[in-house]
């Protein structure tokens, strides 16, 4: 059977003590934030900083999250890495803890790979799991990883493995590969990265959105899925574009960080791991007038210098 998931998941951010170590604490915090505002939670995701934590970290985090109780039914876990060993231990425990789907990233070092090299580490994966409660959401976003998701791996893979490869995310913001996506249909289902991509193409099938902003605006992208079906997708993701626009004009990651670090109070949300930086006081004041402009401020006078 197909799981039954969300329409909108926000890639959770990961919060860092002064030592750069993670905050559980706090992460758990934000994702039951973000299960209040009905969003899912696609933990280790690119705006996780994912790529910058260890497996036993994600583990951990992971078993936190189950610990604190927070619905196994919410989740979406990245598990790609490009050691297949290690993409199979924490598939097998997102699987475990009854994640419905999880987000696989190709291997990314080696390039050139060939379509039957990439069928291979998904398969290969898929054999390990060896669970048919394990669906595969293939993870798209060639700008980082140099591999793309093409249409042939995914017929490939669908054709070797029907029961376990359930979709895509498109992190591209390639509109013609976004449609190359819908146009696959049999039950394939496309999630853009984007909540401005879902109102252009909820209507034609999309299902829903894997989302940086999420993390500072989930409601408010519910309800846009919600009431597309009503007043028409135009209408309803009229209010979460400029928000979308907004973050995008800045180092995404970093300003939403930001965000919440104004929101809370707590100043700590601001820490990145390297490579990343946190954003210098000019750039912060160019996101704080732009976010005025367009009246998205989620905190308060008081926390200006937070």
């Amino acid at each position: 059977m197909s799981p039954d998931l969300l329409s909108v998941y926000a890639p959770v951010l990961t919060p860092f003590n002064p030592d750069l170590s993670c905050n559980t604490t706090k992460f758990i915090d934000h994702c039951r934030w973000l299960v209040d505002q009905d969003a899912g939670l696609a933990i280790f995701g690119t705006n996780s900083e994912a790529a910058s934590l260890s497996l036993r970290k994600k583990r951990k985090l992971l078993d936190g999250v189950m610990e604190a109780g927070i619905p196994a039914r919410t989740l979406m876990p990245g598990v790609g890495a490009c050691s297949l060993e290690e993409t199979i231990e924490l598939t097998c425990a997102a699987v475990d803890a009854g994640a419905p789907a999880v987000l696989v990233l190709p291997p990314f070092f080696f390039k050139p790979v060939t379509t039957e090299g990439l069928a291979r580490y998904y398969g290969s994966l898929i054999e390990a799991v060896g669970s048919d409660r394990l669906s595969i959401v293939l993870y798209h976003i060639p700008q980082f990883t140099g591999v793309p998701i093409t249409v042939e791996l995914i017929e490939t893979l669908r054709r070797r493995y029907p029961a376990n490869i359930l979709g895509v995310k498109d992190s591209s913001g390639d509109r013609d590969n976004l449609n190359r996506y819908l146009a696959i249909g049999g039950g394939f289902r496309v999630f853009p990265a984007s909540e401005i991509l879902l109102g252009e193409t909820i209507e034609r099938g999309a299902v829903g959105c894997i989302s940086a902003t999420a993390n500072v605006n989930a409601r408010a992208m519910v309800d846009a899925v919600s009431a597309s079906a009503s007043v028409g997708a135009a209408q309803a993701f009229s209010a979460v574009a400029p928000v979308r626009s907004l973050f995008q004009q800045f180092p995404i990651i970093q300003a939403m960080k930001l965000a919440l670090a104004r929101h809370s109070g707590d100043a700590s949300w601001r820490a990145v791991r390297p490579p990343l930086v946190e954003m210098d006081q000019q750039t912060v004041q160019k996101f704080i007038a732009a976010s005025t402009e367009i009246g998205f401020k989620p905190w308060t006078a008081e926390l200006e210098n937070a």
